[in-house]
C-alpha cells in the first residue's frame, strides 16, 4: 500500500459527550482535558498508521479558537501530516456540535509528533 493511501486510512474520528465533570468553572470543557483527548486521538492515528509503538515526543502548537460548552458533543479528527524517519506529525482539531442544531465549527487545532520506539524505549525507522 502507498503512503498516501495509509495516510488517508489511518484518519481517525472519535466523538465524545462534554458533560460537565470535565468543565471549569466557566462551564466549558478543560484545556488539558481537551489536550488529554487530542493527545490520545494522535497515538491512535500514528499507531494505526505505522502499526508500531509510538510515544509523544511534542506538541508543536495547540490553538483554542472557540470555548467548548458543556452539554456538546465534541469530535476530534486526526490526520497524518508528515511521516520522517522516526516521527509522524499527527494534525487534531476539534469540532463542537450543539447536541439539538446543526451548528458545528472548528474549536481546537493541534499538531502532536510520535516518535516509534522499540521495546527499550529507543526511537526506530517508521515502517
Amino acid at each position: 500500500m502507498n503512503l498516501e493511501q495509509r495516510k488517508k486510512d489511518a484518519e481517525t474520528r472519535i466523538f465524545k459527550a462534554v458533560f460537565p465533570n470535565t468543565t471549569n468553572h466557566y462551564d466549558t470543557l478543560f484545556g488539558g482535558t481537551a489536550l488529554q483527548m487530542m493527545d490520545e486521538v494522535a497515538f491512535i492515528c500514528a499507531t494505526r498508521f505505522s502499526r508500531q509503538k509510538v510515544v509523544t515526543v511534542s506538541s508543536d502548537r495547540v490553538d483554542f479558537k472557540k470555548p467548548i460548552p458543556s452539554g456538546t458533543l465534541v469530535e476530534l479528527v486526526a490526520n497524518i501530516e508528515k511521516v520522517g524517519r522516526t516521527s509522524i506529525v499527527v494534525c487534531v482539531e476539534i469540532f463542537v456540535e450543539e447536541m439539538y442544531s446543526h451548528k458545528r465549527e472548528q474549536a481546537v487545532f493541534g499538531s502532536f509528533t510520535m516518535v516509534a520506539v522499540d521495546d527499550n524505549k529507543n526511537p526506530v525507522s517508521v515502517k
